[in-house]
């Protein structure tokens, strides 16, 4: 599901620069890419550390960091827009909502 995601934002002309397959991963790549990164897709549901913790170590390393999460587990909201998420998507989404909610994000992160 990753690499469709990856084909079909990168079709759209946005650019993607990493994958990760865990939380811990996630952080790591945040860690190496954080300057070039305009936007985090995170999930919940991953080895190691979950989205919710990757979320929040991630903004400790820039508290400007944009990061748009989704999940199955509605109930898991309120945690991840706690933890800093500047959105939610309920999964399964469409493509258009996941498209609408980065162009929504990256208007606000190019009039920050």
């Amino acid at each position: 599901m990753i690499e469709l995601y990856r084909d079909l934002l990168e079709a759209k002309g946005h650019t993607v620069i990493g994958v990760a397959s865990d939380g811990d991963e996630a952080v790591r790549k945040y860690k190496d890419f954080g300057k070039k990164t305009v936007i985090v897709i995170m999930d919940q549901r991953m080895p190691v550390k979950d989205g919710v913790t990757a979320t929040e170590e991630i903004l400790r390393l820039n508290p400007e960091a944009k990061i748009l999460f989704g999940s199955a587990d509605l109930q898991i909201k309120g945690d991840a827009m706690k933890a800093g998420a500047k959105d939610f998507l309920l999964k399964p989404f469409r493509i258009e909502e996941l498209l609408a909610a980065i162009e929504e994000i990256d208007s606000e992160f190019k009039n920050d």
